[in-house]
């Protein structure tokens, strides 16, 4: 059966979603970090610290009892060049995720990127990643980026593989076996 025709002068419009369906959502916005983005990081955190601890070390309670001054210590650390930190904003203002880039010297730095519990599995910490790797190089301009995950981080290690980082050996963190990756940022980008 052939496709109907659509009528060139009507405007087009979406789909309305069915009865009871959540509206789209557009996807969250990636921000590097500012000093208002406190609250809500912190909230992130906190709402998300089992979850981050059961496949990555946790950060421990000092961190959230020192928040706002180690906050403020990044910041001052960013400006100085020596980090770039980012956060993934959602449509009410929540940070939905983190995606930064630490010990940044001589054209290098390592990723690192966490993801809320609830906003796991929509591709939203590939996307970031991707969104990341484009402005370390266009931006910040750095050739290579390093990465590191338990192996039992499978979704982690999906991540890596799908934006372009490839392993390149063993390692140990938090005394769980896993592997370190690279990333060449003077080659083209994966096709997603």
């Amino acid at each position: 059966m052939p496709e109907p025709q659509s009528d060139p002068s009507r405007p087009r419009s979406r789909p309305s979603p069915p009865p009871g369906a959540a509206p789209a959502c557009r996807e969250p916005e990636l921000q590097r970090l500012r000093a208002d983005h406190a609250p809500a990081l912190l909230a992130f955190e906190r709402e998300n610290r089992a979850w981050f601890a059961a496949s990555i070390p946790d950060r421990g309670d000092a961190y959230f009892t020192g928040f706002a001054a180690r906050h403020a210590e990044l910041l001052a650390e960013q400006d100085e060049g020596l980090h770039h930190f980012h956060v993934l904003v959602g449509a009410d203002g929540a940070i939905v995720g983190r995606v930064n880039l630490v010990d940044v010297a001589d054209g290098s730095a390592e990723l690192g990127y966490r993801v809320a519990e609830k906003a796991t599995g929509r591709g939203l910490a590939t996307a970031a990643v991707g969104r990341l790797c484009r402005l370390a190089a266009d931006t910040y301009g750095l050739t290579t980026l390093r990465a590191k995950t338990t192996l039992d981080n499978a979704g982690s290690r999906a991540v890596l593989a799908r934006t372009g980082f490839t392993p390149v050996g063993e390692t140990v963190l938090d005394g769980r076996p896993g592997l370190r990756f690279v990333r060449d940022l003077t080659r083209p980008a994966p096709k997603p």
